[in-house]
């Protein structure tokens, strides 16, 4: 029987190793918003980095962007409920890296564009363009309220800080660094956080393997609680995690992120070169893998410390995602700053969420609302419109946290948001690269169907709950808490965290225990497919097959093919990509600039009109 344990408290030094984490970050902000300009401050240099970044800050970056507080809290309670097949993720983020940078990033790059939204219209026409653009903001605002109340929960569990005051806190501290530095501050700052966040997960697994006895001792204990359920191959889509539901529906979900989000493909379209952005996201998949493995082994670790005793059924915590703090405080409470480390690393992994979805706000209302309206505006202006949306979306931000607190469990409320809305724009950008005879008419009838039917089964699994045969959560026991209160509670094997209240048990129809029992990870899925077959069902017999397309827009040959150039001596694109601080706009569509193929000489020609 296992003693109670006495977790401890925040010192000094835990608050100094997390003041230093907040300091650095504020500096870098400061370092470019003074420092690291080159000449004046443009639109184009806060928002996209003057297009000069490198593949491995920009990397870095992406992996810490959505491996945010939702990971770091999230993933291990989701492994310590559910088991370890949350791992079968590792295939699916190289599914994803594999779809984003061989289908959408060659688009994407060849435009020049800021928005991804800009492609839209260049496709389709600017009502489609606005309809994404709506979306994204929305979608974007909601997800990053449940990030910002991730890590207040955290600390609010940990050091007994007030709630609120760290929710606020994190939104400011983004906002002012994003506000100060644009892009690049946002990068760099990634790349520190990203250190921050390996550094923290180094030491609670370090520390688990230690007073757990050795690697062997967690897996044996995992094992034996059925947490090494990596194969479950049951083709059911109501089940909530299974082999395919991860392989298919995790797929889609996250190639909505990384494909077509705005705050993803910003930073490897500010890349300098194609090769360059493509191998950003490559680089980036190894960083996918190293975070995921330390989450699902600090998951493993979580129940091998508490298989006899759960601190959330024996009510030493108030919700599954404030586990990982409590083993924090459990096993680092010798070691002065290391729980202070950890609290930085979750934190972190919010502060390089919300910059990144801040100044991606800020781009797509830049170049989908302003620019359109308001030609006449200098570059000097657009920098300042920039940065007071920067500082307005960071305060929309922080109100949102508050409807996070409604939302239940973090990982799958993140994930719900990315599925309902990113399905239907996942499948607008596909209708638009993929399929040729695709027109405006079927654009918007497909994105308004695809979103109807995705909130559709969303908003009803929210409100009628998949019960515990859809969701399968593992028993967790209380018999080596030593509790005194009850006698007759010492020994009880519990099934806790149930995913259906009583109110909802009665009366359940058909339609709740099976189209609102959908795995969530199947509403991206269920929009993208949507979305695409009636969007071309609509075209066909609208004209679509009329078209005089251009063939930029779409995905060619010769997108894959230039895979192979840099074999060659004269690596030159054949169409100007990125105008570098040439006092244009950043897209050659909108240039009126035409582009033909390169000579034999291997030399661009461009005639303008």
């Amino acid at each position: 029987m296992s003693a109670p344990r006495d977790i401890g408290t925040f010192v000094v030094w835990d608050y100094v190793v997390f003041a230093g984490m907040l300091l650095i970050s504020a500096a870098i902000g400061i370092y470019y918003a003074f420092v690291g300009r080159r000449g004046e401050q443009t639109s184009k240099e806060f928002l996209m980095g003057g297009r000069r970044m490198t593949a491995v800050p920009v990397a870095l970056s992406l992996t810490a962007s959505f491996m945010s507080a939702v990971t770091v809290l999230g993933t291990p309670s989701e492994v310590y409920r559910f088991g370890a097949i949350f791992s079968i993720f590792a295939i699916t983020y190289f599914f994803v890296v594999l779809i984003s940078a061989e289908i959408f990033l060659p688009v994407f790059y060849k435009l020049g564009i800021t928005s991804t939204y800009e492609y839209l219209e260049l496709r389709f026409n600017k009502y489609v363009r606005l309809c994404g653009t709506i979306l994204f903001i929305v979608q974007t605002i909601l997800y990053t309220g449940i990030v910002i109340y991730a890590p207040a929960l955290a600390l609010n569990q940990v050091t007994g800080f007030d709630l609120w005051g760290a929710v606020v806190a994190t939104g400011v501290v983004c906002t002012f660094y994003c506000t100060l530095g644009g892009l690049k501050a946002v990068i760099w700052t990634d790349v520190f956080q990203v250190g921050i966040m390996v550094a923290g997960f180094a030491s609670v697994i370090i520390q688990a393997v230690v007073v757990q006895g050795g690697i062997g001792n967690i897996l044996n204990d995992a094992y034996n609680g059925g947490r090494l359920n990596f194969w479950n191959f049951d083709p059911n889509p109501l089940q909530r995690h299974t082999f395919w539901t991860i392989i298919i529906g995790g797929t889609f979900t996250w190639t909505s992120i990384y494909g077509v989000n705005q705050s993803q493909v910003q930073r490897y379209i500010s890349c300098k070169s194609r090769f360059q952005a493509k191998m950003s996201l490559y680089i980036n998949l190894l960083g996918l893998w190293a975070i995921l493995t330390c989450s699902v082994f600090c998951g493993l670790a979580l129940y091998s410390r508490y298989h006899d005793c759960d601190p959330w059924t024996d009510k030493k915590v108030s919700a599954p995602d404030q586990l990982m703090p409590y083993l924090v405080l459990d096993i680092l409470q010798d070691f002065p700053g290391l729980p202070g480390l950890f609290v930085a690393c979750a934190y972190s992994g919010t502060l390089s969420t919300v910059s990144s979805s801040i100044n991606a706000l800020a781009a797509v209302t830049v170049e989908d609302l302003v620019k359109p309206h308001f030609r006449s505006l200098s570059e000097k202006s657009l920098s300042w419109i920039s940065q007071g949306l920067s500082v307005l979306f960071g305060a929309l931000c922080i109100g949102m946290a508050a409807l996070a607190s409604l939302m239940g469990a973090l990982l799958q409320a993140a994930l719900s948001i990315f599925g309902m809305v990113g399905g239907p724009l996942m499948g607008l950008f596909s209708l638009g690269i993929l399929v040729p005879f695709a027109n405006s008419i079927g654009a918007l009838v497909g994105l308004m169907t695809g979103f109807a039917i995705s909130l559709w089964v969303g908003i009803g699994a929210q409100i009628y709950p998949p019960l515990d045969e859809r969701t399968m959560p593992l028993s967790l026991e209380t018999y080596g808490c030593n509790n005194t209160f009850n006698g007759t509670d010492s020994m009880t094997t519990v099934m806790p965290f149930p995913t259906s209240t009583g109110i909802h048990d009665t009366g359940r129809t058909p339609l709740m225990d099976n189209w609102y029992s959908l795995s969530y990870l199947y509403f991206s899925t269920l929009g993208t497919l949507i979305t695409i077959f009636v969007g071309m069902l609509v075209s066909l017999p609208t004209g679509g097959r009329k078209q005089n397309l251009d063939k930029k827009f779409l995905l060619t040959k010769e997108d894959f093919l230039s895979n192979f150039d840099f074999k060659k001596k004269n690596q030159v694109l054949s169409y100007k990509s990125h105008p570098v601080e040439d006092g244009g706009t950043d897209n050659p569509a909108f240039n009126h600039t035409e582009v033909i193929p390169t000579d034999q000489s291997g030399k661009d020609k461009e005639t303008h009109f």
